[in-house]
C-alpha cells in the first residue's frame, strides 16, 4: 500500500488510445499470474488520505473475492494529484509496506514528467512482476476473476 502526490495537473489524463494501451498493459501482465489488477480513476479524491479511498474502492468492486486474495488496485485522483496501491492480504503479505512504495514512486517519476500512460502502463508491468513471483499463471487452474477495464469515477 503506497500514496504520494504528482506535481502537475494534467489537461487531460488518458486519450482514448492510451486507455486502450492501458487495458492491454493489464492483460499482458495477467498473462504471466494468477493475480488481478484493476485500475480506478477519478478526478478527485473523496478523503484525505488516498489509500482510505482506494481501500473503500477495492472492496465496492469486490476484488477481495479472488480466490487467493491476490487482487491489486490502482488507484489515481489525477485533479487532485493523488494515487494510492492497494493491494489485497494475500499479495500485501508476501511483498511488504517497502514493495509499495517503492512502486508508487516509480510512477510518479513518469506523472511528473506528464507521461501518464507510460507511468501506468509501467506501474501495471511492475504490480504484475510481483504478482508472478508470488502467483504464477496455471494454465490448468487460473482463469480471469476481475475485467481488465479502466474504471472511472466522477
Amino acid at each position: 500500500m503506497a500514496f504520494s502526490f504528482f506535481n502537475k495537473k494534467p489537461a487531460q489524463f488518458l486519450s482514448p488510445e492510451e486507455k486502450e494501451q492501458v487495458v492491454e498493459a493489464i492483460r499482458n501482465a495477467e498473462r504471466r499470474t494468477s493475480g488481478e489488477i484493476r485500475i480506478y480513476m477519478e478526478s478527485h479524491c473523496k478523503y484525505v488520505n488516498p489509500v482510505d479511498r482506494a481501500s473503500e474502492i477495492f472492496f465496492s468492486l469486490q476484488m477481495e473475492q479472488t480466490n487467493e486474495r491476490n487482487a491489486v488496485l490502482l488507484y489515481v485522483a489525477y485533479k487532485d494529484h493523488q494515487l494510492a496501491i492497494f493491494g489485497d492480504e494475500g499479495i500485501y503479505n508476501r511483498t511488504g509496506k517497502a514493495y509499495w512504495h517503492e512502486l508508487a514512486d516509480h510512477i510518479l517519476q513518469d506523472f511528473n514528467k506528464e507521461h501518464f500512460a507510460d507511468g501506468v502502463c509501467k506501474c501495471v508491468h511492475e504490480i504484475g512482476e510481483g504478482l508472478r513471483t508470488f502467483f504464477p499463471y496455471d494454465r490448468v487452474t487460473d482463469h480471469n476473476e476481475l475485467p481488465d477495464d479502466i474504471v472511472f469515477g466522477k
